[in-house]
């Protein structure tokens, strides 16, 4: 008889935590619900956060499709982030985290 293996690259959980999984990823991910953000402005609302952090998580949410990074031809250069379409779709469950937050944490 043999073992049966799972495949979990194709598990839809794993998958989105692959795609969400970091200390700060949600956080930003969070910050820009509100609006497009310059990186500075990001750095500000997240004081804890190193830039080399913030630099990378961006990249990783950049790569993976759920942020949007908008170069302007200025200088010094201008860059923005915003949500993108596919990001657009976890806000929901991102508001969901917060609110379960509320509810169990902050209580």
């Amino acid at each position: 008889m043999q073992k049966k293996q799972t495949d979990y690259t194709k598990c839809p959980i794993e998958t989105t935590l692959n795609m969400i999984q970091g200390k700060w990823k949600i956080v930003i991910m969070f910050r820009l619900i509100e609006k497009t953000r310059r990186f500075n402005e990001l750095s500000r609302l997240l004081p804890n956060i190193t830039q080399r952090m913030l630099t990378n998580q961006l990249r990783e949410l950049e790569k993976d499709g759920l942020v949007h990074r908008e170069i302007y031809p200025e200088v010094p250069p201008k860059v923005e982030y915003s949500l993108t379409e596919l990001s657009e779709s976890i806000i929901p469950i991102l508001l969901s985290l917060k609110d379960w937050g509320k509810a169990h944490v902050l209580s």
